[in-house]
């Protein structure tokens, strides 16, 4: 029997599409683009959370990952999880801990790296190095979006990520580290992504 509920407008029918945000080292859930994308989304019937990570100052990398498992819950591809810097490096190594057989949806990576990149504050991220084998197949599709003007992490992070994923990586002129201390509010470059079939 066909069901009987009936979108309101701009919302969608079952299931409910979510996405998870998580920011970057010292970042804020509420800075930068995530406000304004966490508006777009809800504006087309998704339900958007993004997390305030644990001491962002001094992150460890076992607390940021169960803290995306807790908001994750049961992997499905119905979530979504877009990362910013050290997040993006926290989305994989999140991924890399699920069993064969779970997924999530789109992951989308903006400004961010995949090896060691010698800084001590992040060292518990970037060792052991990461199993892309284990990773490419945690997500419905990958999306790796770089500056090639990033003051913190250049352009090279992103082509490595982009080149261990096995997608193309998607270079935005003159962006900087995509930070709101630089000017960026928006990014409808992530939104297109997310709303994309």
């Amino acid at each position: 029997m066909a069901s009987s509920r009936r979108a309101a407008p701009g919302q969608p029918l079952w299931p409910l599409r979510r996405a998870i945000l998580i920011h970057g080292f010292g970042g804020h859930p509420l800075h930068g683009w995530r406000p304004w994308l966490k508006e777009e989304l809800e504006k087309s019937g998704w339900a958007v959370s993004a997390p305030f990570m644990p001491d962002p100052d001094h992150p460890q990398c076992g607390e940021w990952v169960e803290t995306i498992s807790r908001e994750v819950g049961t992997p499905t591809s119905a979530c979504a999880l877009v990362g910013h810097s050290l997040g993006c490096m926290a989305i994989l190594r999140y991924l890399q801990t699920l069993p064969a057989g779970q997924n999530v949806g789109p992951v989308i990576l903006v400004a961010g790296f995949g090896r060691d990149i010698h800084k001590p504050e992040m060292a518990s991220f970037c060792t052991p190095e990461l199993d892309w084998d284990l990773i490419r197949p945690r997500a419905t599709r990958f999306v790796v979006v770089h500056s090639d003007n990033d003051p913190l992490l250049p352009l090279e992070e992103g082509q490595y990520v982009a080149r261990h994923l096995g997608v193309e990586l998607i270079v935005k002129k003159g962006m900087g580290h995509f930070s709101s201390s630089e000017g960026t509010t928006q990014l409808p470059v992530v939104l297109q992504k997310l709303l994309e079939k």
